[in-house]
């Protein structure tokens, strides 16, 4: 079906713009309509992707879930609810997507055929566990556990972004303090200090053959680094063996590796509960929750687990063997396979590691810090000790 982009009206008069898929200006008018909107013009878009593959906030769909979950469980039938949903969201593309569903279910599509009609928006999990929803009778519980992980979800970003962007942040005014130290202020002072006739130390040697060196080259350090970064991605893009690799060291980082680790353990024992809860076999929960982990080389042990269970070894014995998960996961894997509550166990898991990645994140804060900020202070003192030393050494060397 096409894409049109179109202007339309708003009940206040406001002029609003946005993407929808329609058969023809005639169906744009008609669903349009049916949003309240008056079409003011629209066309088609060529070689465009669907509006579903469209990116929506975490925190749309979390509201979309709780509000559907809210409706379902007061007895609104699905289309009154999505209705409802639609003249509610300010969004602009998201209100495009639901209004989307409602156009596909009002054609005689369930909700997840809708939904995997949307490309990106809802991803694979949300369109497994809407379907078991449906087939089990179970939607509004289903939809109630969807709000809770993408809350989670949304808590641990926030956790990963702080680890990823102060020290980046900390980090890019010291290298920026560096640069205007040694290529503005040192220069500046060299010439004075060798105007002085002394024979310089080796430290002032060092400082100003590194400064000669950047004030020449400059480009080269930032041209260097970002071929670097170039190549390395289109080598982990390109070689799926250099991808598990590097995946795999990113785990060995010293304080940082074991919190990736530990995201990476909650991401999964929590996804994993949900599906396991929602009914979606064992199997299917593990090749699903494969997709989440956003690690290649985890990726492949879950691969190997997946292939264990499949040769008959119980759930424990196979995710035992592959060697990436700690102790405590296989001991409650053990106890929520024997009691058969395996779902409570990982949930236990997810808590625990989501909160031991909070507290690990503002200790790595509290360190960092005053790292840089030593490292800072070193580099201050060796400019400020090689260009005033010589200064001093001739003062000293004056008879009064």
């Amino acid at each position: 079906m096409p894409v049109y982009t179109y202007r339309a009206i708003n009940p206040d008069g406001r002029m609003l713009g946005g993407r929808i898929d329609a058969l023809n200006v005639v169906d744009l008018e008609m669903r349009l309509r049916r949003m309240d909107l008056d079409l003011v013009d629209g066309r088609p878009l060529s070689n465009r992707t669907m509006l579903g593959s469209a990116k929506v906030p975490r925190r749309e769909l979390i509201h979309f879930c709780f509000h559907l979950e809210q409706l379902i469980r007061a007895g609104v039938p699905i289309m009154e609810g999505l209705t409802d949903l639609r003249d509610s969201l300010e969004h602009p593309r998201f209100r495009e997507v639901v209004s989307g569903l409602s156009e596909d279910i009002e054609g005689g599509q369930t909700l997840s055929q809708a939904m995997e009609r949307q490309g990106k928006v809802f991803g694979n999990i949300f369109i497994s566990l809407i379907r078991s929803g449906e087939a089990t009778g179970k939607l509004a519980e289903v939809l109630r556990g969807l709000t809770e992980s993408l809350k989670w979800e949304d808590e641990l970003a926030s956790q990963s972004k702080k680890l990823v962007m102060y020290p980046a942040f900390v980090g890019t005014i010291v290298l920026a303090a560096t640069f205007f130290l040694m290529i503005y202020m040192v220069p500046q002072m060299k010439q004075f200090v060798k105007n002085m006739g002394q024979a310089l130390p080796a430290q002032t040697r060092i400082l100003f053959f590194i400064s000669d060196l950047m004030v020449a080259h400059w480009y080269l350090l930032l041209l260097i680094p970002g071929a670097l970064v170039g190549g390395l991605l289109l080598l982990l893009h390109t070689n799926p063996l250099a991808r598990v690799g590097f995946d795999g060291l990113k785990l060995k980082i010293p304080l940082v590796g074991g919190i990736l680790r530990k995201i990476i353990l909650s991401r999964f024992a929590n996804t994993f509960a949900l599906l396991y809860a929602s009914g979606i076999p064992i199997l299917d929960s593990i090749r699903t929750t494969q997709d989440v982990v956003g690690n290649l080389f985890v990726r492949r042990g879950l691969e190997r687990v997946e292939q264990l269970i499949v040769e008959g070894q119980n759930v424990t014995a196979a995710f035992q063997s592959i060697g990436f998960f700690p102790p405590l996961v296989i001991r409650m894997l053990r106890v929520g396979e024997n009691t058969g509550a395996l779902d409570e166990a990982l949930r236990n898991v997810s808590y625990f590691y989501n909160r031991d990645v909070k507290e690990s994140v503002e200790k790595v804060q509290q360190l960092i810090e005053p790292t840089l900020t030593v490292l800072l202070g070193l580099l201050l003192g060796w400019i400020m000790l090689s260009v005033l030393g010589p200064v001093y050494d001739v003062i000293s060397k004056i008879k009064v």
